[in-house]
């Protein structure tokens, strides 16, 4: 496990290699923030297990995810795809078989994680950034495009915040957006947050906004340990669900591209704790 950590915070972070046992096919093993704890108030995230247990699909803490869009080889099936960040996966059996390999940098309130991965056409550079900055934690990432083939992107960070219990409102959005109408889990305050219908229980609510963002996305979350904490994102966001359970609410922006060859994209997020 790495660390970074201030006056106020201290940043848990897996480690690709030791923490290996907790990794699976579904979030990127670079930067992988698997808990922020205020020196105050304690953990400040969860998961849709936790504290109970942990298994690599549901994850805890600040996973992210380039898992929607494995590359493929037309010669080959789903048994062997690359998913950035995770390393060549047979999605058949849900296994890694051969982990991406990390270079990581360390400095005092950074953490800088760089592989070099390919596969058939593919190659790519990836480097994950994380950087802490008083109360703020940034999630940076950059990709670049090194073979001959196009690179599509689909990439979501899935935060996972206790759910609340002094309130039913959960967040607030900078964009414009409509809740579907029939939906079991969520609905609308007087204040615009979108709060809890119902508690959910264990397979949770999943729900996709219909929303039409046009600027990046700035988020507001009801937290009990902190009262109110925020996001900001670098983009504006394609794909939008969000999703809670009994132990956890989260958010999930996509940012969604495609890189041409001997091109490179870059996107972050801030947290705001």
């Amino acid at each position: 496990m790495y660390c970074l950590a201030n006056s106020s915070l201290q940043i848990e972070i897996l480690d690709p290699i030791t923490d290996r046992n907790k990794f699976g096919v579904r979030y990127c093993t670079g930067g992988y923030i698997y808990q922020v704890s205020d020196l105050k108030h304690g953990h400040l995230l969860s998961g849709p297990t936790y504290p109970d247990s942990f298994n690599w699909f549901d994850g805890q803490g600040i996973p992210d995810a380039f898992n929607w869009m494995p590359l493929r080889s037309p010669q080959k099936n789903d048994s062997e795809v690359l998913i950035i960040g995770v390393g060549l996966c047979d999605l058949l059996a849900k296994q890694v078989t051969r982990f991406c390999d990390w270079q990581i940098e360390e400095q005092p309130y950074e953490l800088r994680f760089t592989t070099e991965q390919s596969f058939d056409a593919y190659a790519l550079q990836l480097i994950r950034t994380l950087t802490l900055n008083g109360r703020s934690l940034r999630s940076h990432t950059q990709l670049t495009n090194r073979g001959a083939a196009f690179i599509p992107i689909s990439w979501f960070p899935h935060p996972f915040y206790p759910q609340p219990q002094r309130t039913a409102e959960l967040c607030h959005f900078n964009i414009p957006f409509q809740l579907p109408a029939g939906n079991l889990g969520y609905e609308l305050a007087a204040n615009s947050f979108i709060q809890r219908k119902t508690q959910a229980q264990q397979p949770g609510f999943y729900l996709p906004l219909n929303h039409q963002a046009q600027q990046p996305l700035t988020i507001l979350q009801r937290h009990d340990q902190l009262g109110l904490i925020g996001a900001n994102c670098s983009y504006v966001p394609s794909y939008f669900p969000i999703w809670g359970n009994q132990h956890c609410f989260s958010w999930e922006p996509f940012f969604q591209t495609i890189i041409a060859p001997q091109h490179s994209s870059s996107w972050w997020l801030d947290y705001h704790f």
